[in-house]
């Protein structure tokens, strides 16, 4: 505790009492200085610990718990808060969620038949077996589903060819095999067309699906399932050419682009890159790579001339601006990006941006 001293000058002026008192008071304080010490160094001590969590590797960060009364170890207690107030604005709509009946077996259906194979069972109620027709009336029946799976199977196509020799002529002769999509491979086009779906639509490696191919006692090389795909993909060419070739014709037109990992730069380090999504007017989207964001590429991407009255959709990313003055097209930016800025601005000004939002 701080004390502190008074003079009375109505008593005789004693020195020695004076100070005793001073040099309390200068303990006093040297001693709050070393507890506020210690109490900075242990805050600090949290901030730094508070940083790894937020800015450090992904190994060091946390994930919080749904309590947010639970704390961690270098936490501080989390003081009561107030739930913000926040107020919902008409703008959206949305899907009414049906339900399907799946989850209770009811007779609803969740399936498309044309697609599924269906296998049928018939159950008897215990009351009617043994008995004859005669002795009951069927007046009408519930149907209910069970979604079933089988193990997923591969087919080998064993094509016989006999060897002939012609009688006449002492010829031998053998029909040709069937032709393939590539030449002398032993590759089905449905196994190279399933192969890439698993692949880049389900994303299940090629290691993986090695691993399904032994378990179903098919013995083949992983090599092997690399230079099939590599393959197939190159028969994919054209396509994309074709089509790539149809969204640069369309008068409007929306691209965008995002950062994909793509090549190592180095030990346990890969290169960033970018897809460059674009759109045309019959729904159709082609997906060029570039090994960055460089605002050049635009003009790469979609050539210096376009038709009069064409139509860019982009974000707000400079290059698309550029590109619109170069080329005289019309730049149409997104209103989705727009409209988050409103919806941030909704707690300050309720009554302007609601009229903005509907």
């Amino acid at each position: 505790m701080e004390s502190t001293a008074s003079i009375d000058s109505s008593q005789p002026f004693d020195a020695p009492a004076m100070g005793a008192d001073i040099a309390a008071i200068l303990r006093s304080k040297d001693e709050r200085i070393a507890l506020q010490a210690e109490q900075i160094q242990a805050l600090r001590h949290q901030l730094k610990w508070f940083e790894r969590q937020i800015f450090g590797q992904k190994s060091e960060r946390f994930v919080a718990e749904s309590n947010p009364q639970q704390l961690y170890l270098g936490q501080l207690p989390i003081p009561d808060t107030q739930p913000e107030k926040r107020k919902s604005v008409p703008a959206h709509t949305r899907r009414v969620a049906t339900k399907d009946g799946a989850d209770t077996a009811e007779s609803l259906q969740f399936f498309d038949e044309s697609r599924v194979p269906i296998r049928s069972i018939h159950l008897e109620h215990p009351e009617t077996v043994g008995k004859s027709p005669e002795q009951y009336e069927i007046i009408g029946e519930k149907i209910s589903y069970r979604l079933i799976q089988n193990p997923g199977s591969y087919e080998i196509l064993k094509v016989h060819r006999p060897v002939v020799k012609i009688k006449d002529s002492q010829q031998i002769l053998c029909a040709p095999a069937p032709a393939g999509v590539i030449e002398d491979g032993r590759a089905d086009v449905s196994f190279i067309a399933g192969m890439l779906v698993d692949k880049f639509a389900w994303h299940i490696p090629l290691y993986r699906q090695h691993q399904r191919l032994q378990a179903s006692g098919i013995d083949v090389s992983r090599p092997w399932l690399t230079q099939i795909s590599q393959k197939g993909i190159s028969l994919l060419a054209p396509i994309y050419a074709a089509q790539y070739a149809s969204v640069l014709s369309s008068r409007v037109k929306a691209m965008d682009e995002t950062p994909i990992r793509a090549g190592r730069s180095g030990h346990g380090k890969m290169n960033t890159g970018y897809f460059w999504p674009i759109y045309g007017e019959l729904d159709e989207v082609c997906f060029p790579f570039h090994t960055s964001r460089s605002h050049d590429y635009v003009s790469t991407a979609l050539g210096l001339t376009q038709a009069p009255g064409s139509v860019l959709m982009t974000v707000g990313f400079a290059a698309y601006e550029r590109y619109a003055e170069k080329t005289g097209l019309t730049h149409a930016q997104c209103w989705a990006h727009t409209r988050r800025h409103f919806e941030n601005a909704l707690e300050n000004e309720p009554a302007g941006v609601e009229e903005a939002l509907l």
